[in-house]
């Protein structure tokens, strides 16, 4: 019976492990040392096209460690919403602007704003304009709420302890400012009487959550007594006057500030209430547009 030859073996074989038995050769003569060739120049005798070839020949890196030194060459510059960087620009506008508080700068540096907006509206979150968070509410420009931050700063508590203190916040709305407040006083309570609005809020806190913050679902006019005094208290919308509660839960040495109906002007101004151990103070400040303070959940 012929025996078929045997097929070529498919792959190189690896020399080193094929053990032949010895065998008595004789020893080569003398010669003369070899010349020593780098690779480069060893290359440059291959003609061109072969030199081409070689290429596919190179072993190739795994396809997780080419991605991997891929993203490392080409890692984001700071472009993007997420970058530090455009937090600073942002905040070097509203310095120029006049705010100078430094503990509301670094708090409006830190958190993210594009990430309590709706991600058609992303692109302009660092610009300074108020943007619609859905049921006729907004989210206010940056330059309005630095500059209310700033006026708390500025009450007696604020000055002697360098933070907020308790504060009370009158409509959540996306968080934002929430997220700002947990980094300038010790404890928050923000109240919401939207409960779409609400449960936005505590999607868009649960990654930014930073200290003692609660969030309730209530009506703001009759503020939060459980957990007053407060040192601080912000209202995000406007009426003809402030609710007597508010006043109540004001503690002395506390800061309220609301937009209310001008008595004069016509039209919102901000109104910032002083309790002192001889009672309380008010002075007005800027024009502004907030929505409207309603009783109520809904």
């Amino acid at each position: 019976m012929t025996r078929q030859p045997r097929p070529p073996a498919r792959f190189p074989l690896d020399l080193d492990q094929v053990h032949a038995p010895p065998a008595k050769r004789a020893m080569p003569a003398p010669s003369a040392p070899a010349t020593v060739t780098t690779p480069a120049a060893r290359l440059a005798t291959v003609p061109a096209a072969v030199q081409r070839g070689t290429a596919l020949l190179r072993p190739q890196r795994p396809l997780q460690q080419a991605a991997r030194d891929a993203a490392a060459q080409h890692a984001p510059s700071g472009l993007g919403l997420d970058s530090a960087a455009v937090r600073a620009r942002m905040v070097e506008r509203l310095r120029a602007s006049g705010v100078r508080c430094e503990p509301v700068l670094q708090a409006f540096g830190a958190v993210p704003r594009h990430q309590f907006v709706d991600s058609a509206l992303a692109i302009q979150a660092y610009e300074d304009t108020s943007l619609p968070i859905g049921l006729q509410q907004t989210i206010s420009k940056p330059s309005v709420v630095a500059w209310m931050l700033a006026l708390l700063f500025e009450g007696s508590h604020a000055r002697a302890q360098g933070d907020l203190g308790r504060v009370l916040e009158i409509g959540t709305g996306c968080g934002y400012q929430t997220a700002l407040l947990a980094r300038l006083g010790r404890a928050v309570v923000s109240i919401e009487r939207l409960k779409p609005l609400h449960d936005k809020a505590r999607a868009n806190l649960a990654a930014h959550r930073q200290g003692d913050v609660r969030l309730v679902f209530g009506d703001g006019r009759l503020g939060h007594p459980p957990r007053a005094p407060y040192q601080s208290i912000v209202s995000a919308a406007g009426g003809d006057d402030l609710p007597a509660a508010w006043v109540d839960q004001l503690a002395v040495g506390g800061r309220l500030i609301a937009p209310c109906n001008h008595p004069e002007r016509g039209g919102q101004a901000l109104l910032v209430l002083d309790r002192t151990d001889q009672g309380l103070t008010r002075s007005w400040h800027d024009a502004v547009n907030f929505v409207p303070l309603k009783s109520g959940v809904q």
